[in-house]
């Protein structure tokens, strides 16, 4: 799976010298290679990194404090990126935030690399972690933000719990993406799962969108 196709991340790594997008890419897609030669990430070394992307292996470090951090920005990199939330309406911005996790589902289930390497980083605690309070933490904080402005603007009924909500709204499409891969998921999945939670969240006497 090539990397030439994905969005420079906006965000991406600060550290040391200003960055160079062709160094970083080349890297990014070394990373890649060696995935779908059939490295696994256990053996995936800074110094076999740098070999194959014809860097050395200071290069790599100037950009990320080690392969937890790379290996983060290659999944940010293989992935869709996160969307831009309109701001019309809580609705609106939870089909959004769900609509982007379905085409996480959908790019995730036609590669096979993709999906193995979201495998192989479960099992690896330190990738998992960094992962996981990298790229899931703030997903998951863009949707609490999205309910407290519904609650707030009165889209949402205020005894609602945020939490068990935004699990409500997510869990719905992770069941989809990740437990069930033989599931369908159809275009309009994501306006269907929201309109269905927010029939029993609004609060009483609200019509909606």
């Amino acid at each position: 799976m090539s990397l030439a196709d994905s969005r420079t991340r906006p965000d991406g790594p600060t550290r040391g010298r200003p960055r160079s997008e062709a160094v970083e890419h080349a890297i990014l897609e070394g990373v890649m290679k060696l995935l779908e030669d059939g490295v696994p990430l256990a053996e995936l070394s800074i110094e076999r990194v740098a070999r194959t992307a014809g860097v050395g292996k200071a290069t790599i470090y100037r950009r990320w404090s080690g392969k937890e951090e790379l290996f983060v920005d290659v999944m940010r990199a293989a992935e869709p990126p996160d969307p831009v939330l309109p701001g019309t309406s809580m609705r609106d911005d939870l089909v959004v935030l769900l609509e982007s996790l379905r085409q996480r589902g959908l790019v995730s289930r036609s590669s096979v690399i993709l999906h193995n390497a979201h495998t192989q980083m479960k099992s690896s605690p330190k990738i998992w972690a960094a992962y996981h309070a990298n790229v899931i933490v703030p997903r998951r904080e863009k949707g609490l933000d999205v309910l407290r402005r519904g609650q707030l603007n009165g889209e949402l009924r205020a005894d609602v719990d945020l939490e068990l909500a935004n699990d409500m709204f997510v869990g719905a499409m992770l069941v989809r993406t990740v437990m069930r891969p033989d599931a369908d998921l159809p275009e309009g999945l994501s306006e269907e799962i929201v309109d269905t939670v927010l029939d029993g969240l609004r609060p009483v006497g609200s019509s909606g969108v």
